[in-house]
């Protein structure tokens, strides 16, 4: 149990800073972000507020759904937003291209070692991911076309709204379905399985893969 706890709420963290530096890169953002982005200029709230906003709205959708929230999941909705602006306030805006671009790469790859591990904690999906499996289950439909659908919605309302669509959400969406499998398996703890539900690992670890066909 204190392994589980530490890897949720260290994976969470660090998936709220990718999404900061991601955003501090200003090449192009992961799916949801994109659609935040564009709401948070239209509000005026804070993207990192948003975020929360939006999670705590696409929980009340499990209700139709019958998903069951879990810690991980409640922790996910709470979390993000305030990672993510606390780590945008610490991080200053970057001119040079010769920073950017690593430091996108760097902030992709650590969203793929957040997800694999406060996925392996076994505390439940995000409310994303949680949307994702319940209209898998509910339509019967794969969950790449699922996932897909959500996903090309979410981009181009976001994108619509003025949210960032660039290189970065491109290269999100090629990198990081094999960066969340090789983490998740890095992280599996052992006696519990190394994924802990076959839909919502593997929608997880396509989450922005599924954007783009294979």
């Amino acid at each position: 149990m204190p392994r589980r706890l530490v890897q949720l709420y260290l994976g969470l963290v660090l998936y709220g800073v990718s999404m900061g530096l991601m955003l501090r890169a200003g090449l192009g953002l992961e799916p949801w972000s994109v659609l935040n982005q564009g709401l948070a200029r239209h509000t005026g709230l804070s993207i990192g507020t948003v975020t929360i906003v939006s999670g705590a709205l696409i929980l009340l959708l499990w209700i139709p759904l019958r998903q069951r929230p879990g810690l991980g999941t409640v922790s996910n909705v709470v979390l993000l937003g305030l990672v993510m602006d606390g780590t945008l306030a610490l991080v200053p805006d970057i001119g040079s291209l010769a920073i950017r671009i690593p430091l996108l790469v760097g902030a992709v790859v650590l969203n793929g070692a957040a997800t694999g591990l406060y996925i392996s904690a076994h505390f439940g999906p995000g409310p994303r991911d949680g949307l994702m499996t319940g209209l898998h289950r509910l339509t019967g439909r794969p969950v790449r076309l699922v996932r897909t659908g959500i996903e090309v919605t979410v981009v181009a309302a976001g994108f619509l709204l003025g949210g960032s669509v660039g290189v970065g959400t491109v290269l999100y969406a090629l990198s990081i379905g094999p960066l969340a499998q090789f983490f998740l398996r890095r992280f599996a703890i052992e006696g519990l399985p190394a994924q802990p539900s076959r839909v919502v690992a593997r929608g997880a670890a396509r989450q922005a893969r599924a954007i783009l066909p294979e």
